[in-house]
């Protein structure tokens, strides 16, 4: 069976300003599509050919098969961006505001700490909020590295590759994070990957 690429959850203009729908068509249409593309030619006729996304990611990983981890690992890495994003601005609440207050003492430190670290990260890759170890953290990974596989638990994640704000920011990273994070961030899946009892998986 063959991994799917998932339409995006809103329409490609409900982000702008912030993300257009130039860039939206151009991420999820040509780039995101791409790694599903070349992670499908990769897999058809092996023992991968009807595994989950998350499965091949872990063989890819474990293979050391630089090429399908990737394009397997970037397609999981955008499904999971596109969710975690919304039109709406919204905060979070219940079990997920009680971790963040512990785990950095306000939704502001946490706000401050995912634009720091995302401005400062060098080139491309991902900045995460994460559940480990029993408390919240923010990670970077860098290109194609991903929390689909391991101990941690991805609750959000923000795309710092330059395609991913190039075309409505420039070169000014900090402005796409800071509009992301003030206006866009869901904190309603960031609850429900809280609570789920494994990770969230990429959709059949």
């Amino acid at each position: 069976m063959a991994i799917t690429l998932p339409p995006l959850p809103y329409a490609d203009t409900a982000l702008e300003p912030t993300i257009s729908a130039t860039t939206l068509q151009t991420h999820h249409g040509k780039h995101h599509k791409a790694y599903v593309d070349k992670t499908n030619a990769a897999i058809e006729g092996t023992d991968l050919a009807d595994a989950s996304l998350e499965d091949i990611i872990a063989a890819a990983e474990a293979k050391g098969d630089k090429g399908l981890f990737n394009n397997s690992a970037q397609s999981w890495n955008h499904a999971f961006y596109w969710n975690s994003m919304t039109p709406e601005a919204s905060a979070p609440d219940g079990e997920l505001a009680s971790a963040i207050d512990s785990a950095f003492g306000s939704l502001e430190k946490l706000q401050e700490e995912l634009a720091s670290q995302g401005a400062a990260h060098f080139a491309s890759g991902w900045v995460w909020l994460v559940a480990k170890g029993g408390k919240l953290a923010v990670e970077q990974t860098h290109d194609a590295a991903t929390f689909a596989v391991g101990d941690a638990k991805p609750l959000l994640v923000i795309d710092l590759w330059e395609h991913a704000y190039y075309l409505d920011h420039k070169n000014l990273r900090p402005a796409y994070l800071q509009a992301v994070i003030e206006k866009h961030l869901n904190w309603t899946f960031a609850a429900e990957n809280l609570a789920r009892d494994g990770n969230w998986t990429y959709p059949a």
